[in-house]
């Protein structure tokens, strides 16, 4: 099992989180020896870029200043080495709320510390394998990228560690590898235009990829209440 509060994973007989110390006492604890609950993948996974690019708009769109100035404070903090991880997890969280109707505040731009070491650990594989999978004529690393996508989600959503969270984004989007491709190069394109547009176009075009991402996430997988009223 996971903990509510940092993600760490625990052995089932643990009264006590050992990375905070939360208590995992009145939560439901798995019998000594079982196994770990398995996220099943659903089945039939087609992309819908289009869609959820427009959805993601959308969201930006209805609370514009909110998500500009979340923007703002996000590119200030990413200067800081091996702390984007935790920043886009963080970022994913505030969308999440947004999306659920519960109140979101800049402070949930930090919440992704919570997770701190299982989104170091993927962001630097993921960075890794996209470079490598780029270094083989540059399609591969896209379709690399692509299906790393949603692990971010994973972990804040479904509490899991780097490794599981890596697979579960696979596991997605090995259903539709080209739609999902086609998903992140608009998602890019998208940025490129908000580049182009005195780089302060970025201000909106990237929480929207965000926002694009998460709703595709949502529409896919479904998010756990219970993991988003616990961060």
């Amino acid at each position: 099992m996971f903990c509510d509060q940092c993600g760490t994973q625990s052995s089932p007989d643990q009264q006590f989180c050992s990375n905070c110390g939360h208590s995992f006492t009145g939560a439901p604890i798995a019998a000594a020896g079982a196994p770990p609950p398995v996220w099943t993948p659903p089945t039939g996974v087609q992309a819908h870029a289009t869609r959820w690019i427009g959805a993601g708009w959308a969201l930006v769109k209805a609370d514009m200043g909110a998500y500009v100035l979340a923007t703002l404070v996000f590119f200030l903090l990413s200067g800081v080495p091996f702390i984007q991880g935790a920043l886009i997890a963080g970022f994913h969280i505030y969308t999440i709320k947004k999306m659920t109707g519960r109140r979101a505040d800049f402070a949930d731009l930090f919440k992704g510390f919570n997770f701190f070491i299982p989104t170091l650990v993927a962001m630097l594989l993921i960075s890794v394998f996209t470079m490598i999978g780029t270094v083989f004529c540059i399609i591969p690393g896209l379709v690399v990228a692509a299906a790393l996508k949603f692990t971010y989600l994973f972990i804040v959503d479904k509490r899991m560690d780097f490794w599981p969270a890596m697979q579960a984004s696979h596991d997605i989007v090995k259903q539709d590898y080209f739609g999902f491709t086609v998903f992140l190069i608009l998602a890019a394109l998208v940025n490129v235009l908000g580049f182009l547009c005195c780089f302060f176009g970025l201000l909106v075009t990237f929480p929207l990829t965000i926002a694009a991402i998460t709703v595709a996430y949502q529409e896919i997988v479904g998010f756990d209440p219970h993991s988003i009223d616990a961060v």
